[in-house]
């Protein structure tokens, strides 16, 4: 699970570092800022899950309330997202399309990773 976050800080920053880079001189800073935010949108969340369920592993608890823990903290996870993703316009001068282009980016580290794994 840890591997899976170590890759997706490294693709959040590869993907800030590139819209910075494709926005240009005057647009190069918000540009990578908003990618940022959005890889983070998913990624703080989710490292928060991740250290949850850690921490359920490391106690003794039935698989069925395992099961209901872990639905809950996904529920939990996705309104936190939702919650940044509205939340984010209000902090930063938002560039959309590198803010998309950050959650994407994060969002596919998981698709690839079940890929891989297979």
């Amino acid at each position: 699970m840890f591997k899976i976050l170590l890759l997706q800080a490294a693709v959040i920053l590869a993907v800030a570092a590139v819209a910075g880079l494709l926005a240009g001189s005057g647009g190069a800073r918000p540009a990578a800022i908003s990618a940022l935010a959005g890889g983070a949108a998913y990624f703080l969340p989710n490292l928060l899950f991740v250290l949850r369920l850690r921490l359920a592993m490391a106690t003794s608890a039935t698989q069925r309330a395992g099961a209901a823990g872990f639905l809950i903290g996904e529920a939990v996870k996705l309104s936190a997202v939702i919650a940044l993703l509205l939340f984010l316009p209000r902090m930063i001068d938002v560039n959309w399309p590198a803010l998309i282009a950050g959650l994407f980016a994060v969002l596919f580290v998981n698709l690839f990773a079940l890929l891989l794994k297979t």
